[in-house]
């Protein structure tokens, strides 16, 4: 009989989705179907790998996990409205174990996990297939040029979704979204609910978690974007070359989501091999660059102190068409670029899309905060060495003041990059103030000691003051209160984010927020004494 009616509170759902046979989905990816032995047989019409999120209808994904299996949800999931479940040979066993009869068919596979992104899109019928899908990878630069490229299209004509890391959008809309990438079920239902609300394109940030992971799997991408690479991650992927090696997936030719048309940024050595790796696999390439001879590439740059930029881009036709961007720093010029060469690569009119681009602010990205202050103040989500440095590079060419940076490193994550980050920030602030970021489940004591390693590890002669301060809303106050008429505060790290992770606990944390009361007491402060003068 058909599967149960999904419930309207499935908001990032198609509302009609397609009705599969468990054996045409098992077909598709070369799972053994193991019969149910009691009640009645159930079409699937949804997928979900949390026992505590399936609707009627839903196939459940019971993997193995670090910690636990799956399949020891599995009463769980079938309670819930679970018409089959997708598991392998030692799932099936635990399962066996609970159920005297099985109450739903089992697709058995060795690894079901390599195989649940292509499930995923059958259930859903396929539905990247039938949008222009633009994946976007590298380590820095994914969310802005994600941003730069949603207005660049909505103003070609196009309607988009986004799906990042600040938010994801259906045709501006925004929806709930937990993860840069979210996992192949939610993912596949997504588009599947982009399709139903007559979408024709959607730009994903890619990450190497979702590349490594298969989160992707399944997708058919219509076009890959390469922004750049430097160290991160190195708490997941063992080595540089390995992360290199996952943000490869989009365009190698072994891959299962292998893009067909890639726009390469190469502006550093990763680029240029990306683009390599991409020819290689028969892809039609596009290069672009800002600093060295690409296929697109800028003249005539200029910037102007509150960080609007213009220049001419120039097309591989040879062509000159007049660009400006909001955004400030050389890097934001190469994310501009890689956008409206993405957009060519799309079909769609440059024109109109570089005037799209023009009016884009990205949420906690060299973000202003402004409260009347006679000093610039910025949150920023430079959260990587190489990120803190462009940011640093990028406010020092607007102003002749000086530069306070406020940042820490994150814990449970890359330990490599702390004294790096220290560094960094370091060589480019006249004042350095080392703070707590997502300490998670670590000491932030200890971690502040790793980053101030590495300040302390610039020459004297090459850093300006340093501080270590317990507590990021004290850190910010503290930079606030040392600005000068004419000054920077950059507070980096944390950028859009709304908590910050101590001890397992997320508690409201909102740099932008705490910066601007900062500012507001600051300037509370200067008016009261200057009403007793």
């Amino acid at each position: 009989m058909p599967a149960a009616p999904q419930p309207a509170s499935s908001a990032s759902r198609p509302s009609s989705p397609p009705h599969t046979p468990i054996e045409i989905l098992a077909a598709a990816v070369g799972a053994v179907v193991v019969p149910a032995e009691v009640g009645e047989h159930q079409l699937v019409s949804g997928v979900d790998l949390r026992a505590q999120a399936i609707l009627g209808g839903d196939l459940f994904a019971a993997l193995p996990g670090s910690s636990a299996h799956g399949a020891a949800f599995a009463a769980q999931a079938i309670e819930r409205g679970a018409s089959a479940i997708l598991t392998d040979p030692a799932g099936l066993e635990r399962i066996r174990t609970e159920f005297v009869l099985l109450p739903v068919p089992v697709l058995v596979h060795d690894r079901p996990r390599d195989v649940l992104g292509r499930l995923s899109a059958h259930v859903y019928g396929n539905p990247s297939e039938k949008m222009t899908v633009i994946g976007i990878t590298g380590t820095s630069g994914k969310t802005t040029t994600s941003y730069l490229l949603d207005a660049a299209l909505t103003a070609a004509g196009r309607r988009t979704g986004l799906i990042g890391t600040i938010e994801t959008k259906i045709d501006g809309t925004r929806v709930p979204s937990a993860l840069t990438t979210p996992e192949a079920p939610q993912l596949h239902a997504l588009f599947a609910l982009m399709v139903e609300r007559g979408l024709d394109t959607v730009v994903m940030e890619v990450s190497s978690h979702a590349l490594t992971l298969g989160r992707v799997d399944g997708t058919v991408f219509a076009v890959g974007a390469f922004t750049n690479l430097s160290q991160d991650h190195l708490d997941f992927h063992d080595t540089l070359e390995d992360y290199f090696l996952a943000k490869s997936r989009l365009f190698a030719a072994d891959s299962r989501v292998r893009t067909h048309s890639a726009v390469v940024c190469v502006d550093d050595v990763w680029g240029k091999r990306m683009a390599g790796i991409a020819a290689a696999a028969g892809s039609k390439v596009v290069t672009v660059s800002v600093t060295d001879d690409s296929d697109w590439t800028v003249e005539d740059w200029e910037k102007d102190p509150a960080g609007t930029q213009t220049f001419t881009l120039i097309t591989p036709e040879g062509e000159r068409r007049e660009a400006s961007i909001r955004l400030p720093g050389r890097y934001n010029v190469a994310n501009a670029v890689l956008a409206a060469a993405t957009c060519a690569a799309a079909e769609v009119d440059v024109e109109r899309a570089i005037l799209g681009m023009a009016e884009v602010d990205v949420p906690g990205r060299v973000q202003r905060i402004s409260r009347g202050q006679n000093f610039l103040a910025v949150v920023d989500y430079a959260h990587k060495p190489a990120a803190v440095e462009a940011v640093i590079d990028t406010l020092r060419e607007q102003t002749e003041g000086r530069i306070a940076v406020v940042l820490g490193a994150g814990g449970d994550r890359d330990r490599a990059k702390r004294a790096l980050m220290g560094a960094a920030g370091a060589r480019g602030a006249d004042l350095l103030v080392i703070t707590d970021d997502n300490p998670r489940s670590e000491d932030p004591a200890v971690i502040r000691e790793s980053v101030l390693a590495g300040a302390l590890g610039v020459d004297s002669e090459l850093r300006g003051e340093v501080r270590n301060v317990a507590g990021r809303g004290q850190a910010i106050a503290d930079a606030v209160s040392w600005a000068r008429d004419g000054d920077v505060v950059l507070v980096a790290g944390k950028g859009h984010e709304t908590g910050q992770d101590i001890g397992g606990v997320k508690h409201p944390f909102d740099d932008r927020v705490i910066l601007a009361d900062a500012i507001d007491r600051r300037i509370g402060r200067t008016e009261n004494e200057e009403a007793r003068s």
